[in-house]
């Protein structure tokens, strides 16, 4: 005999439930004139064979060929009692704003230039909120034939996809330090939740909000660098053998020995070191200084400002006082050498 649902409800919703099916294991069979109870902040979707066929919104509804018309065309029906019955599963979406979730990601590379290794792996947490905004994608996406859904289930899609922005905006903003990085929060913060949305979107998901609370530093090794791809290799290993000279100098018994060391240790173990970073120990000659640039005989206030070693600012302000002579034409001033060198006399 049929087993037939009469009343179509979701009971003892927990908190942190996304989706519940009902019934939770294979096909419901439902009874025309059967009602069905959606809560609010409850959507109602009726699927058959993964694929969703009619929605309902928050509501007392009663079943009937009028109003779910894609269920009772879509496959055939029985006749049990009279009444018309047909065999689908049906997901309740809870589509309340999930509020203060809590996330965290890390190590994240930022780039750090002439610091250390040029990098450093950072931590960075605080909390969002977001909502199931489109059910029947949401469903068709995500879910498939669970039973139940929630929040936990959904936290490491959506941490991966907040990383890998935070991954991208540091890479395109290149904070270049932690201080620097705890001063744009507000910025990335709003950088992420538009680069995430776009992944959100393809799965019925909203981020409502996000907010970056704290950023620490992690412990970083240039061997968790090399590991990430962040280290050139051929420079790894150069300066990994410059290490090994140094700890093999600094052993007790034959460790100086070993390298060649005696009185001249200290030469030795500094040519070694040179060789092993692609350098050469031989002085490098003074660079060449750079000829003085010819001074213009006319100039703008800027070559002026570089002239007299004052501001630009300080400059126009002595033209508008009359205390220098200048030429205006169209909207830009023009000042004679000479003029400046007669000022400069007294």
């Amino acid at each position: 005999m049929v087993r037939i649902a009469d009343v179509i409800q979701l009971t003892g919703e927990r908190p942190d439930e996304l989706v519940r099916r009902f019934p939770e294991r294979g096909m419901g069979d439902f009874r025309m004139g059967s009602q069905l109870i959606v809560r609010e902040s409850q959507v109602a979707v009726f699927f058959r064979d993964g694929k969703a066929l009619d929605t309902f919104g928050p509501g007392r509804h009663v079943l009937t060929t009028a109003n779910v018309p894609l269920l009772t065309s879509f496959f055939s029906n029985l006749v049990f009692n009279e009444k018309t019955i047909f065999s689908a599963e049906v997901y309740f979406v809870n589509t309340r704003d999930f509020a203060t979730e809590k996330w965290g990601v890390g190590p994240v590379p930022m780039e750090t230039p002439g610091q250390g290794w040029g990098w450093l792996l950072v931590g960075i947490n605080g909390t969002f909120h977001f909502q199931i905004n489109e059910p029947q994608r949401f469903v068709t996406q995500f879910v498939g034939n669970r039973g139940s859904y929630t929040t936990r289930d959904i936290r490491a899609a959506m941490l991966a996809d907040i990383e890998g922005s935070l991954i991208d905006l540091l890479g395109t903003t290149k904070p270049g330090s932690i201080t620097k990085l705890m001063s744009l929060r507000d910025e990335l913060g709003v950088a992420v939740k538009a680069k995430v949305n776009e992944e959100f979107g393809e799965l019925g998901i909203l981020l409502k909000d996000i907010t970056i609370g704290q950023v620490k530093a992690l412990d970083t090794s240039e061997e968790q660098l090399r590991k990430l791809g962040l280290i050139d290799p051929t420079k790894y290993t150069q300066l990994k053998t410059a290490d090994a000279i140094l700890a093999a100098a600094q052993q007790e018994g034959g460790g100086l020995a070993g390298l060649g060391a005696g009185g001249g240790a200290g030469l030795v173990i500094g040519q070694q070191i040179a060789q092993a970073v692609g350098q050469t120990a031989q002085p490098q000659p003074p660079a060449q200084q750079a000829a003085p640039a010819a001074v213009p005989d006319v100039m703008n206030p800027a070559q002026a400002a570089a002239y007299l070693q004052v501001s630009e600012a300080d400059i126009l302000q002595m033209i508008e006082s009359g205390e220098l002579k200048a030429k205006k034409i169209g909207s830009q001033y023009r000042i004679s050498k000479a003029v400046i060198d007669e000022f400069l006399a007294g």
